[in-house]
């Protein structure tokens, strides 16, 4: 990554790390303050900050993205390229954070709509179990190549959350990545937020929360405080379509 992630560290004795992509045109910054209120003690959170490249979808605009977007159709054409680089890159700040004596069942991915979708993307294909996937108003990219392209556990739990009211990322590419996730994963939440646009919001920053708890196994943060404030770049859209 050519720009240093935004790193929040343990509070208590670092036990877990979260990974966590922002969406397009964000930065690192965008998520870590909210993501800060939330996590357990014991969690370290990365935030990493995607590349600035021209994005199709865009005309060509230059902003922080993991990947080409060129469609907002799921059935469109997919930076496949793109995709497989990004996942690759946040592949090695998995590994960083092994060699830093967490084993990768203590790594939570997760993201923001297209930092959503990388995280999923990542997590699928990486060689080693992780802790879970968060995944908000995000969709499965690749999804022709799934099951096929997995080659970790079927175990691994993702929490997939979504708005119904979301006219960027529609709610129905959650669902249809849900359903197809669940065909071949076990343990897939898919939660619906009702009015909820391309944003997050406190009922989903607490189930996120709670989520993060669980997987750590430090239940020191799980709601002992109401998110009061995940605006700003966190509740920012996908893509400015220009």
């Amino acid at each position: 990554m050519s720009i240093a992630p935004v790193i929040i560290e343990a509070t208590a004795k670092h036990t877990s790390t979260l990974i966590f992509m922002h969406g397009l045109g964000d930065t690192g910054h965008g998520w870590s303050s909210a993501l800060a209120m939330i996590r357990p003690p014991s969690m370290k959170v990365i935030c990493p900050t995607a590349p600035t490249m021209p994005v199709s979808l865009n005309a060509g605009f230059r902003m922080p993205s993991w990947f080409d977007l060129r469609t907002l159709d799921i059935s469109g054409p997919e930076d496949e390229e793109g995709i497989k680089s990004a996942a690759q890159n946040i592949k090695s700040i998995i590994d960083e954070e092994v060699t830093k004596g967490i084993s990768s069942n203590r790594i939570v991915l997760g993201g923001f709509s297209q930092g959503g979708a990388l995280a999923l993307y990542t997590a699928l294909t990486y060689n080693q179990p992780l802790a879970g996937i968060v995944a908000l108003s995000c969709w499965l990219p690749l999804h022709k190549q799934f099951p096929g392209a997995k080659i970790n556990s079927n175990e691994i739990p993702i929490f997939q959350a979504h708005g119904d009211f979301d006219p960027v990322v529609p709610y129905k590419f959650g669902q249809l990545s849900a359903s197809l996730l669940k065909s071949f994963m076990k343990n897939v939440t898919f939660k619906t937020y009702n009015g909820l646009s391309h944003s997050s919001s406190d009922d989903e920053m607490d189930d996120v929360r709670d989520v993060l708890a669980s997987w750590s196994g430090d239940s020191r943060n799980s709601k002992q405080t109401k998110t009061t404030d995940v605006s700003g770049n966190a509740t920012a859209q996908c893509c400015t379509i220009s």
